[in-house]
């Protein structure tokens, strides 16, 4: 396979993918929802859960993204050395998010700044978004897509703290972070948190927690308990779907972190919706594909 057939190839297939991935959520994310619908006591959140699987339902009937604000498209790339066509990657990207704005139909959510005018495609200045992280040695290519929305993942916060501040500071941040963020977005939420070093790393940490699969945990044992413990205290703030009265603000709470400067303690906080979009595709270097967020899907 040549460089064009392979970037006609990866167009197609992401192309295909974000309808997909618009108007599905992740097997474990529908999965938690279900075991948090059942949790609930109180009739008004059963009713508030069973319009969320209405609605999910009518998405996949009517092949229509599952929320209004079908956000910005984030791409987080895990790209081996191997991968024999890294060149391609890029732009393939970003026209298959200009088609799949057209085909699936994606709302036009693209702003570029000092022109304040709408882009029309979802593409603009450094839009679509694409992180990348280099495998050594690896030959294939991992695509995690996500839609972004502007009531969740994009309002984040982060924050640098002094040492002496201590680790309660990290937690009284989170707790004020969710309260306010998480009314902001769709409740029940993925609470993701960034302890790194400064603003910047630990932004970046926070949204790389929420994209984790539920059901994962901090590799450290303190860091997991952590995540527990915070999962367990932000569901007794008595906030659940919608904002409204529950008992479920989280589905999971997760924690990514780096190494920090002696002076510095920084958190970031970002939060999923429930609606949330997170599609994960893996290429080969042939281009074949596996799926690994929706069982038995075919594009």
């Amino acid at each position: 396979m040549n460089k064009t057939e392979a970037k006609q190839a990866l167009m197609d297939t992401m192309e295909k993918f974000l309808a997909l991935a618009s108007r599905r959520l992740p097997d474990d994310v529908y999965e938690k929802l279900t075991e948090l619908r059942e949790k609930e006591t109180s009739p008004m959140q059963k009713v508030i859960y069973d319009a969320y699987f209405q609605n999910l339902k009518e998405a996949e009937k009517l092949k229509r993204p599952s929320c209004q604000d079908t956000g910005q498209l984030h791409y987080y790339i895990k790209a081996g050395t191997a991968f024999p066509y890294l060149d391609i990657v890029e732009e393939s990207l970003q026209e298959a998010t200009k088609r799949a704005t057209m085909s699936v139909p994606l709302r036009q959510n693209t702003i570029n700044y000092f022109e304040e005018k709408n882009t029309g495609d979802n593409t603009g200045e450094r839009i679509p978004w694409i992180n990348w992280d280099i495998v050594s040695g690896g030959d294939e290519l991992e695509i995690i897509v996500y839609f972004a929305g502007g009531g969740c993942c994009l309002p984040g916060k982060a924050q640098v703290f002094k040492p002496s501040d201590g680790y309660g500071a990290i937690v009284k941040y989170v707790f004020e972070a969710v309260a306010d963020l998480g009314i902001n977005a769709c409740p029940p939420l993925v609470v993701g948190v960034g302890l790194g070093q400064n603003v910047e790393n630990a932004a970046l940490l926070s949204k790389k927690a929420y994209l984790r699969p539920l059901g994962t945990h901090h590799p450290h044992p303190k860091g997991a308990r952590l995540e527990k413990e915070l999962l367990e205290g932000l569901n007794a703030l008595g906030i659940g779907a919608q904002g409204m009265r529950g008992e479920n603000v989280a589905m999971a709470v997760h924690i990514e972190s780096s190494g920090r400067h002696p002076a510095t303690l920084a958190v970031g906080v970002n939060v999923a919706c429930y609606a949330h979009r997170r599609g994960v595709i893996r290429f080969q270097k042939d281009m074949s594909y596996e799926i690994l967020t929706y069982r038995g899907a075919q594009l």
